[in-house]
């Protein structure tokens, strides 16, 4: 198949009536106690998720990211009064993730800005508890940054590092459509089981389902496991206000893999189940991130970001496609020529109807907003048939977005 350009896609055609009472406010007590919808070859089933091992096959190789949701929403109250909140998006100074967590005294971070126009100038202060300790966190506006705002972080405990600080005030930030304030219960339920890799403002919803006795089922048949890390931006919530999706910029996403696991996707036939769009995006950048390799094999890993646009753009090499595993097989030898055990990278890549899956067979993915990206990812996995599954979904009162039910999507090999 060949890819298509999706640019003129009308995000119009992609709507449907989703009416409140069909969110998901809160999730089930029991996680994978969530119904589970069955597309394969065009044809419907539904069972409960906790079955999930039936639909699989000893040998499948199944993806999961396993980043975790932080503590990303700040509120700091001015002198007169005025509540400001402070969104953090991702790290600014020092750039990477996990030294920015680990970093002691001050970080600088890009975040969005609540109530702005009462924050013109100066600090902002709060004290908090930090192991039993008063300490006083400040918040100063630098400058734009994107299209938000660059904020230095400050606190007068040398020892207590940013990650503490985040753990003692800050607010786990729970999607908007929820309606609703963020409650004690969300700490637990609005992090799935095996997450581990701090940096997301928003879960990998699809993985929400899974419970220990789920993972012990898949092992138990031969299914393997394996994990690539997306950090989840508050861009992930963005509606799409163009009529047609070449108005639409998409966030960037900070992603890493590790070796082991691009050798394992190798050994798999560059094939595997993904769970979650997160996790596709993750796997389906991979594929371009090894033709731009290919391309250059002396890249340096700064530039290792996928566009928006570039499955549409050009093919993958001048002379012809690259198959998934000579894709994958240039990033192993990119990072063995730079010592790396690690790859990581950024991607903004737009998944719509007309584009080519390279390494993902079949998919687990909630049910997602009207017109929304990845109600478009949807949509071409499923070579636009989207509609049928969220008639049928909606009309058998299954529960919606993110604290909603769940579905096994993909077709016979």
């Amino acid at each position: 198949m060949t890819t298509t350009d999706p640019r003129h896609i009308r995000i119009s055609d992609y709507n449907y009536p989703l009416p409140d009472e069909r969110i998901a406010k809160y999730p089930l007590a029991e996680r994978d106690s969530s119904r589970l919808l069955v597309y394969r070859n065009g044809r419907i089933t539904e069972d409960v998720f906790h079955n999930l091992p039936q639909y699989l096959h000893a040998g499948d190789l199944l993806v999961m990211n396993n980043t975790k949701v932080i503590r990303a929403r700040l509120h700091f109250h001015k002198s007169t009064g005025a509540l400001i909140e402070v969104f953090c998006l991702e790290p600014h100074t020092p750039a990477d993730y996990q030294v920015s967590f680990a970093t002691r005294g001050s970080v600088t971070w890009t975040c969005l800005v609540g109530n702005l126009k009462k924050w013109k100038e100066g600090r902002l202060e709060r004290t908090l508890d930090v192991g039993g300790r008063a300490v006083v966190l400040t918040a100063e506006r630098l400058g734009p940054s994107g299209t938000g705002h660059e904020i230095r972080f400050a606190w007068d405990a040398p020892d207590v590092t940013f990650a503490e600080v985040l753990e003692a005030v800050g607010e786990l930030p729970i999607p908007p459509y929820l309606n609703r304030e963020t409650e004690a219960a969300d700490l637990t339920t609005y992090q799935t089981v095996y997450s581990k890799i701090k940096g997301s403002v928003a879960a990998p919803t699809a993985g929400l389902h899974f419970t220990p006795r789920v993972l012990e089922a898949l092992d138990a048949m031969g299914v393997e496991r394996n994990e690539v890390t997306l950090h989840v931006g508050a861009g992930t919530f963005k509606p799409v206000k163009a009529e047609q999706i070449e108005g639409h910029t998409m966030h960037a996403e900070w992603i890493a893999v590790e070796r082991g696991s691009i050798e394992r996707l190798i050994a798999h036939g560059g094939q595997c189940v993904a769970v979650g769009t997160t996790s596709v995006r993750t796997l389906e950048s991979l594929y371009y991130l090894g033709v731009m390799i290919a391309r250059r094999p002396d890249i340096d890993e700064a530039d290792l970001h996928v566009p928006q646009w570039m499955p549409y753009d050009v093919p993958a090499v001048p002379e012809r496609t690259l198959t998934t595993v000579e894709a994958l097989q240039a990033i192993i030898d990119w990072m063995d020529r730079h010592g790396l055990h690690a790859l990581h990278a950024s991607t903004q890549i737009i998944i719509a109807p007309g584009y080519t899956f390279h390494v993902v067979r079949r998919m687990l993915t909630n049910f997602h907003q009207p017109q929304s990206t990845l109600l478009l990812l949807v949509s071409a996995f499923v070579h636009g048939d989207w509609l049928s599954i969220y008639t049928y979904a909606l009309d058998n009162g299954f529960r919606f977005l993110s604290y909603g039910d769940s579905s096994l999507l993909g077709n016979d090999d």
